[in-house]
Formats: structure tokens, sequence, C-alpha cells
């Protein structure tokens, strides 16, 4: 469930972007999850025609879905409308996404551009607003031209066709035991929300997210009909032309295309773990870290990265000093940095993002902690922490060689703050079982509290900016001096934004 700050937060971002009416009415399904047309109307008194009008919008850039589920007596399905919150936060990350894009395919940037203004577009569309943004006396691409560039996209997974309109969803069956269906096993099922299990219905397989539009071929339709002296592999040849051909014209005029989300965010994921490790290591050291990452092979798992150590030995020859590396040296450094080899292929080499991510994770709420309670606050948090289970008060006083009234004044301040739990627990070493003694652990939802406080900061220094950005239009005096304060305004949201993606995307 998103907080309450995650939601006005969210708000902000569509009312700046689409207006009023329809952050309204996204603000209204993450409160309430999903609803129908007509619950929607009665919630916020609007008329049908704006609510609809409205989650059209939301629906063509990617921030609400539609689907169908029984309601009622009898087959009778009615069509609700789920909004989906990551996708609303995306839209603060569209300048990331083009600069992954700009470093990888940068011929193919203006498409991603148009299809992260745009939200849903088909080819078609894209090859026009394409031609549109080239200057007057240019030259112009050719569609074949763009066609390959666009697929480049497609192939390297940063596109993909639009997820089913309105699939069919029926809770009841979803509830179901897993023997009784072929799904995944039920720990897996029982940790996904409702907003999960809705993508995931909507989802196409790999093989229709990712077909790229087939190249057409000049001067086909005028192929020989002399019968006599075609061959039958040629006469297969041809009519596989012609399938292509009709696929091509579905996919250029009627196929709906978007940005690949959880591409973009796996990147980024990438690009931090390999900013945050870098700063640790050693010249030599360093790179092969780089080799490692450059030589990544596709992958549809968004929790490691996995190269072949071929391609990690071509790309460490290309460094200063790679050439005198010897293969043992090479993997020696690859063990030591957790790239481990695969026990699919051990000539494939894996390291697990997600562990560095909750490294970092962790570092960043005891730096918060530091900051706010100082340094006995940071030494007992991470003390229990590292812990992971319930610890005695007394002991903490022992392992941290603190002051005992230090740490109980220690211990309530973060009681208070919410970042960790206590309990009483009767003394075993009691004969009447009269004596309690409190014991500490840091508490389960204490990563969902730092993140609504992320959600809050987000949403403050939004409106700052906005607050400058009014100034500015209505003529304020110092406008070099409002300008620069909207410019550091802009660069701490930026950097802010490291952190939220830090807690909730990756």
């Amino acid at each position: 469930m998103v907080s309450q700050h995650g939601i006005l937060l969210a708000v902000s971002i569509i009312s700046d972007h689409f207006g009023p009416l329809v952050s309204k009415v996204c603000g209204c399904l993450l409160r309430h999850g999903a609803l129908s047309l007509q619950e929607i109307v009665r919630r916020l008194g609007l008329s049908s025609g704006q609510v609809k009008n409205s989650l059209l919008v939301l629906i063509q850039h990617n921030c609400v879905q539609a689907y169908s589920t029984p309601r009622g007596s009898g087959d009778k399905t009615v069509t609700v409308y789920l909004a989906i919150f990551d996708n609303v936060l995306h839209r603060l990350r569209f300048s990331k996404f083009l600069s992954v894009v700009r470093v990888d395919i940068p011929e193919s940037e203006v498409l991603l551009e148009g299809l992260l203004q745009n939200g849903r577009l088909t080819f078609d569309q894209l090859v026009e607003r394409a031609i549109s943004k080239i200057p007057e006396g240019s030259p112009k691409p050719t569609r074949e031209e763009i066609r390959m560039n666009f697929n480049k996209l497609v192939y390297a997974h940063y596109v993909e066709r639009c997820p089913k309109p309105e699939p069919f969803f029926d809770p009841l069956l979803d509830e179901q035991p897993t023997s009784t269906r072929k799904r995944a096993p039920k720990t897996v099922e029982a940790v996904l929300s409702l907003e999960q299990k809705i993508i995931r219905t909507a989802a196409l397989s790999d093989a229709e997210r990712f077909s790229e539009i087939p190249y057409s071929m000049e001067g086909s339709s005028n192929a020989s009909d002399d019968h006599h002296h075609a061959v039958a592999g040629g006469k297969r040849k041809h009519e596989a032309l012609e399938v292509d051909e009709e696929e091509s014209i579905i996919a250029e005029n009627e196929v709906l295309w978007r940005a690949n989300f959880e591409k973009f965010i796996f990147c980024l994921k990438k690009k931090f773990c390999a900013e945050r490790k870098k700063t640790k290591l050693k010249l030599s050291t360093l790179a092969i870290w780089e080799a490692f990452l450059e030589a990544n092979i596709t992958d549809n798992d968004n929790k490691t990265v996995t190269s072949p150590i071929d391609g990690i030995l071509e790309r460490v020859g290309q460094k200063e000093g790679g050439s005198s590396m010897t293969l043992d040296q090479i993997i020696s450094v690859l063990n030591d940095l957790e790239c481990i080899s695969t026990t699919r292929d051990p000539e494939q080499y894996a390291f697990d993002l997600n562990k560095l991510v909750e490294t970092c994770r962790n570092d960043e709420v005891e730096s918060l902690v530091k900051k706010k309670h100082g340094q006995a606050a940071y030494t007992i948090f991470r003390l229990l922490l590292k812990q992971g289970c319930a610890v005695e008060t007394d002991e903490i006083t022992d392992r941290t060689i603190l002051d005992k009234q230090i740490v109980h004044e220690t211990l309530y301040k973060l009681w208070k703050d919410e970042y960790i739990d206590s309990e009483r627990v009767p003394s075993a070493t009691s004969g009447t079982g009269n004596t309690q003694f409190f014991v500490w652990r840091v508490k389960n939802t204490y990563r969902e509290h730092y993140t609504d406080q992320l959600y809050h900061a987000a949403l403050n220094l939004r409106q700052l900016v906005n607050c400058m950005a009014e100034l500015l239009l209505e003529g304020e005096k110092d406008e070099t001096k409002l300008r620069n304060r909207r410019n550091v305004l802009i660069l701490a949201l930026a950097r802010h934004d490291e952190s939220l993606m830090l807690f909730h995307d990756f």
C-alpha cells in the first residue's frame, strides 16, 4: 500500500503534467485501489465524461491499467481501473532514461523521447514525429533507417509492445492453492501486491513484448511469376516474405509501443552499484570491475549482472595495463569482487546487485540515524541491524561500551522515532517469574517509514521548485537570484531521487 506522502507526490507529478482533473482521478485510484468508472464518478462527484477522458490520458501514459473482473451474481463482469504507482513515479526519471539510450544507442534517442513524452505510439506515429524533428534543409532519414534504429531499441529491450488493454482477472481464482493451478509457487505469489498481479496478468510473453518490426524488401511484390523456374524452397521463402509484410503493416499501423521501465530501472540500478563499488577499489581492480560490467550479456534477470569470461578478458585487454594480466589473476580479482561463476555455466560470472543494494540501504539509514541522534544512536542501531534479532538492554550496553544512561536515552529516541521496537520479556533466571526486562529489535517497517520520509522530502522540493517557477512568471525582482535558487533545488531533487530509487525501485 502506498503511503500518504507517496500518494501526494504522485498526485503532484500528474497535476504538473496533465492538470488537476486528471490528478484527482489518479489520486482517487491510489487511495482506494481498483475502482470501476461508476465508483470513481461517485467518489469524486465529476461527470462520467470527465472521468473517462482522464482515465484515457492515464492509460495512454501507462499510469493506469484497466482489467475486467467478476462482479455480482452470475457471469457478470465489470471493467475496473488500477493506478500503477511505480509508472507515475518514473515520470521523474525520463531524463535519466534518455541518458541511458544516449550512451548505448544514441541514434535512437529521438524515438525513445517520443514514447516517453507521448506514452503509447504506433511505429507510424514515431516515424512522423522523428521526421518532423529534423530541421529544414537537413537530410531526412528514410523509413527503413528509422525502422532499423527502432528495432535496436526493441532488441535491447528498451521498448516493448504494450500489454493487453483489458485482461480478465479473477481474485478468487488467483487465491486458490497452487496445487490446483499451474502457477508459480505459493511462496512467491504471497508477496505479490494486487498491482503486481494485474501487471503480470496483462503482460505479454517475452517473445511478443520484444518482437521487432519485420523489414520490408524492395520489389518483393514484383517477384517472377514464372512457376516453371521456381523451386520449392524459393516458393516457401516468397510465402514467408508475404507474411512478414503483413505483420510489418500491422506492427506499423496498429501495434502500440511503450518504453520498458523495467529495463531502464535495471540499467540505473547497475550504474548505481557500479559507482558505489568503484569508490572502494584499487586502480588495477577497478579495470577488471569495469570490464566485467561492460561485458554484461542481455538477460531477463534484473537482480544480477552476468558476463562471460571471454568478454571480460577481451575488455580487460583494452584497459591500461590489462594486457599483462593473466587469467588466474583476473579470476582471483573477480572472486574478491564477489563475481561468482554460475552453476549453469562455469564460464560465466555473476554479481548479485541486490546484495549491494541491501548494504547501501543500511548505510543510508544508519547515516540518517547518526545525523539525527548522534554517534551513540548510530552504534546501537547498527548493532541491532546486524544482529537481526531481539537484544536485551544490558547486552547492548556491554557490546557498545556506552554509558548505561546514554543507552537508555538513545534507545528511547530511536523507539520514539519508529526505528526500533521494544518488548518486555520475563527473566529466565528468576524463580518467581515476576522479574522482567526489555529487549530491543529493529522495527520491521523501518524501511517503509524511511521511504515515506523520502516521499515527503521529494514533495517539499517539488513544491519549492514550482513556487520559484511561479515567482519567475510573475516577474518578481532579483530574477537571476530566483533562477539560481531554482536550479539548486532541481539539482537537490535529482540527487534526492537517487535515494528514492534505492529504497523504492531497486
